[in-house]
């Protein structure tokens, strides 16, 4: 009688298993960095891209959901640097093809400050939500000069109406509008307090300008301003109010050319 021979299969291989494992460990550890990646990161991301303008002191909580100080400073290695008062908390949450952000800031906005951040082969694009927010001029002192040497005090209120910005390393390109009312202004260059409150429009488009005006005040600000790839070319004028002139003197004399009792002013 013949004997039959069970078909024998050797079982799967192990190493199979293995990998499979390994691979599904590494997946879950990359979603949980993801996921629970420190806030530092972030701080160091932005001072980074920010040239060490914009710094997020003691930075904690996560990437997605953070809080820290806020410190505008007048770039690495800079000795100027100002302090916004309170903490700034943020949200980060996915967005179609990008982030969107809640930026949180008791000290100067009325609500959360909210963006959308789209970044691409050809730069970065911003879109902020329209609203006002409310700044100490301190603050401009932390960009460096000629903020530096000025010292202004006073208040910044910002009103923006659909504003787009798109970043890169030739060229900075606008869309909307941004107005900006300085009130009550005074510097350490002049004992006058105040010296005046002036306006800054900035309009978009496919050549993005600027535009200064006094409000009122003894110091009288003007000029107008164009981009010009990522550089912004100003050209303005100042001058003093008949009977302050002692008074404006040494300023006029800092921020510009004299011209007889003008002062002209050039940026970039």
């Amino acid at each position: 009688m013949a004997t039959r021979t069970a078909s024998f299969r050797p079982p799967a291989s192990r190493g199979h298993g293995w990998r499979w494992a390994l691979l599904g460990a590494l997946l879950g550890g990359l979603l949980t960095l993801a996921l629970f990646a420190p806030a530092r990161w972030l701080a160091a991301l932005l001072r980074e891209q920010s040239a060490g303008h914009l710094v997020l002191v003691n930075p904690r909580g996560t990437v997605w959901n953070g809080v820290a100080s806020v410190v505008f400073a007048s770039g690495a290695g800079g000795a100027d640097s100002i302090s916004l008062p309170g903490a700034l908390a943020w949200k980060l949450r996915p967005a179609w093809r990008g982030l969107s952000a809640a930026l949180d800031l008791p000290c100067c906005t009325q609500q959360p400050l909210a963006l959308v951040a789209r970044p691409g082969v050809q730069g970065l694009h911003l879109q902020l939500r329209d609203g006002q927010s409310r700044w100490p001029a301190a603050l401009l002192s932390g960009f460096g000069a000629p903020f530096n040497t000025l010292k202004p005090e006073g208040v910044l209120d910002l009103s923006t109406q659909g504003l787009e910005l798109h970043l890169n390393r030739q060229q900075l390109a606008f869309q909307g509008r941004a107005t900006l009312d300085a009130t009550d202004i005074s510097s350490s260059l002049s004992t006058l307090r105040p010296m005046g409150s002036y306006r800054v429009v900035l309009e978009g488009g496919s050549a993005p300008s600027l535009l200064l005006t006094t409000r009122e005040g003894s110091l009288r600000l003007s000029g107008s301003g164009r981009w010009t790839g990522n550089r912004l070319r100003f050209s303005g004028e100042a001058s003093a109010a008949p009977g302050r002139e002692d008074a404006l003197s040494n300023l006029l004399n800092i921020i510009g050319r004299r011209e007889g009792a003008r002062t002209i002013i050039n940026l970039g």
